[in-house]
């Protein structure tokens, strides 16, 4: 055997986004935070439970807890309200005597909750590394370039931008900059109705699939009418006359749990449980969505199960966290639920939120030591602010 040995040690630097994925270090404008300063709570202290209810009874109403649906039970046990992303930021503006708001859910939550809330209260995320891998999927940078590829190709002024809530600070002031609105799964056919009104064609950021399934399934747009804009790509992988063809620019990202969910995984269930209803998010993939019975978001998922027959059989897809808590809360009623994928699947970045992290911020806060504390600086969240208020304002 060869040895190769070299007398001068390699001078090897680690590039930012490994020292990011090392925990070492921070990208404002990226969901991916990783810095948590200060010593948690161990995973294994028998005293987490109580210790959570005692710093939360000390603060009193000073504190409000948002528990997002995708967060584990043991994080849901201590939330004021549940709800899904939009619910609970308009749920924190609601309480203005509040001085902390703990989100737990993830940074573009949190952001959308401090735009919305005054100036004089604080929000704050458990960890800073629970992000979004969708909301990554669209820079500022990238989304600012794509825009001067609409613009070379002559469309730029035919384009309204329409952005999913699940989608960073940056691009909800892009969004609100170029005359466009935001849109959550609820509403995204009210916002499209509204973007055509305004103009010709729609940039949908950042999430291919609730676009596609909006444009195709609910307003009887073809597939021929979307191109999906790659920002991976030179000019997003697309010719100038693709794009002046095209109705729905989609921009290339997705939910990296909705996404995992097949028309395999559909066919399957079916031939498991004879009967099933197959219910899903219409992140999922464009085949998955025809392919089920019913389609719908969070909340309209919850509402389904609530108005369900005794005995029913349902097949969910979206975050197992909540596929779980449905199906324990519905067995009284001889409810059968079930996760739509045979492979479990928690979001991992909702995952980040956990008991020992909830601990150490309210203890944090209760010792009057505001932590995590999530802002987003003013001119973003003016042009922001100004895209979420066109959504409130759809009819």
């Amino acid at each position: 055997m060869r040895v190769v040995t070299t007398a001068q040690p390699l001078d090897v630097q680690p590039t930012p986004l490994a020292l990011l994925l090392l925990g070492r270090e921070a990208d404002p404008k990226s969901e991916r935070g990783v810095e948590c300063p200060g010593d948690l709570p161990t995973p294994s202290d028998p005293d987490l439970v109580e210790r959570a209810r005692a710093a939360k009874a000390k603060l009193g109403d000073k504190v409000f807890v948002l528990g997002h649906h995708y967060q584990r039970d043991e994080v849901i046990e201590f939330a004021d309200v549940t709800g899904d992303s939009f619910k609970l930021a308009r749920d924190a503006a609601a309480r203005p005597d509040a001085e902390y708001i703990v989100f737990c859910g993830v940074h573009f939550m949190a952001e959308s909750a401090d735009i919305l809330t005054g100036d004089d209260q604080q929000v704050i995320l458990p960890d800073l590394a629970a992000g979004c891998s969708m909301a990554d999927m669209a820079t500022a940078e990238q989304v600012a370039e794509c825009w001067d590829v609409l613009t070379e190709a002559g469309i730029a002024e035919q384009v309204v931008p329409v952005s999913y809530m699940n989608s960073s600070a940056d691009i909800k002031a892009f969004t609100g900059k170029h005359g466009g609105t935001i849109c959550t799964s609820s509403n995204a056919k009210r916002a499209l109705d509204w973007a055509f009104e305004q103009g010709e064609k729609v940039l949908f950021l950042p999430d291919q699939h609730l676009g596609r399934n909006t444009a195709v399934r609910d307003m009887g747009l073809t597939l021929d009418d979307c191109v999906v804009y790659n920002p991976h790509k030179p000019n997003g992988g697309l010719t100038a006359e693709e794009l002046r063809a095209a109705k729905m620019i989609l921009w290339r990202g997705h939910c990296s749990v909705h996404g995992r969910f097949s028309l395999e995984s559909v066919n399957d269930v079916r031939a498991r449980i004879p009967d099933v209803n197959v219910l899903v998010h219409p992140e999922c993939k464009h085949e998955v969505v025809a392919a089920a019975d019913y389609v719908g978001s969070t909340e309209y998922i919850i509402k389904a199960l609530e108005a369900a027959p005794r005995g029913s059989k349902w097949a969910i897809g979206t975050e197992l966290n909540l596929v779980r808590r449905l199906a324990n809360r519905f067995a009284a009623e001889d409810k059968e639920v079930v996760f739509l994928d045979k492979t479990v699947c928690f979001c991992s970045t909702m995952n980040r939120i956990d008991l020992p992290h909830l601990v150490w911020t309210l203890e944090s806060l209760a010792a009057g030591k505001v932590v995590n504390r999530i802002e987003v600086d003013k001119e973003t969240e003016s042009f922001a602010k100004l895209a979420l208020e066109r959504m409130l304002a759809l009819p």
